[in-house]
């Protein structure tokens, strides 16, 4: 499924019925007063955050979004019946923004309902105008039309920690590892084309969720390469998993790897770039564990931070990678 995070939509609430004009009309009763009813009110068009709705892809065919008008009164002074409510589900995380760019509402909490479009009021019926001095009134209201609005929609995925790392740097096969998620996973460069979300089960009552989003590199804040248009997915995370791919790179040209996600993870957003972060060497597996011990030394000196070494083939180092990653999301109480 192709992953679709923005969409523009145009939402009708429902026009309300209009009232009805009418007089009662029994037998013996010939003269009967006013027994018009009030039209019902237009249906609402009201966004859903639903946890099965992934991506904002139904929305690119189909941006006009109408919703039922309420029914005219009639006569015995009965109400028409209201117009049905249109309930659109959309992804956990839509932000949803006005045509000016005004954030509306942002919708971060499954079964969150937020009413986009209000229905118009019924109109009164010529029951509503009677009064001592004028008994036979005709006079009626129309409905008024429900709201129109055009909307943008913007998905920001929701996630306690987010993957960095440039092209290849294995975060697919990270992922893959800590949680049922199945990133597509191969050796070349943009394996990964949309964001990703799985969830890492510490133990059963502790679960970390994980977003990947494509590789960064250097240029991309200027629009090079796939990743910097889904940063964004990271900006709801509190902490950034790093990792680098030590194959075939010295020391310096390891530092220079980190340099430049940080650049341009910094050029998209200062506040981004200042979330906690932990520094992983992958791919252990291909590595001689000298060599491994030498790079690992030297990037904790010039980086001033620990930094961990793993392989995502293997499993080794994921759990005490995760164990500290539960640790900066729940921090310990000062006492």
């Amino acid at each position: 499924m192709r992953f679709v995070d923005e969409a523009w939509i145009n939402v009708y609430a429902g026009k309300g019925g209009d009232g009805c004009s009418s007089f009662r009309r029994e037998k013996y009763i010939p003269r009967g007063g006013p027994d018009g009813g009030d039209g019902g009110r237009g249906g609402h068009v009201i966004l859903v955050a639903d946890v099965h709705v992934q991506t904002l892809l139904d929305f690119t065919g189909r941006p006009v979004h109408k919703a039922e008008k309420g029914r005219p009164g009639s006569s015995k002074n009965q109400s028409g019946r209201m117009g049905q409510d249109l309930r659109i589900p959309v992804p956990v995380g839509t932000m949803v923004y006005s045509e000016s760019g005004e954030l509306i509402v942002d919708l971060a909490t499954a079964e969150e309902e937020f009413v986009i479009a209000e229905g118009g009021k019924g109109g009164r019926g010529n029951a509503r105008f009677a009064t001592a001095t004028h008994q036979s009134p005709r006079e009626i209201t129309p409905g008024i039309e429900g709201e129109e609005f055009r909307v943008h929609l913007e998905l920001k995925l929701i996630a306690d920690v987010g993957l960095l790392g440039l092209p290849n740097a294995g975060k697919s096969t990270f992922l893959s590892r800590v949680s049922s998620a199945h990133p597509k996973i191969a050796d070349y460069p943009f394996t990964t084309l949309s964001p990703q979300l799985g969830i890492a089960e510490l133990d059963i009552f502790r679960r970390i969720v994980l977003a990947d989003v494509p590789g960064l590199i250097e240029g991309a804040a200027d629009g090079v390469g796939l990743g910097i248009g889904f940063l964004k997915h990271l900006e709801r995370t509190r902490v950034m998993l790093h990792l680098l791919d030590p194959h075939d790179r010295d020391l310096d040209q390891l530092l220079m790897d980190h340099s430049v996600i940080r650049g341009e993870v910094s050029s998209h957003s200062k506040e981004l770039a200042n979330r906690p972060t932990i520094t992983v060497i992958n791919k252990s597996d291909l590595m001689l564990e000298e060599e491994l011990d030498q790079l690992r030394s030297g990037l904790e000196d010039r980086l001033e931070a620990p930094v961990f070494v793993i392989s995502g083939v293997t499993g080794q180092g994921i759990r005490e990678v995760l164990e500290k990653l539960w640790v900066l999301l729940n921090p310990p109480e000062e006492s």
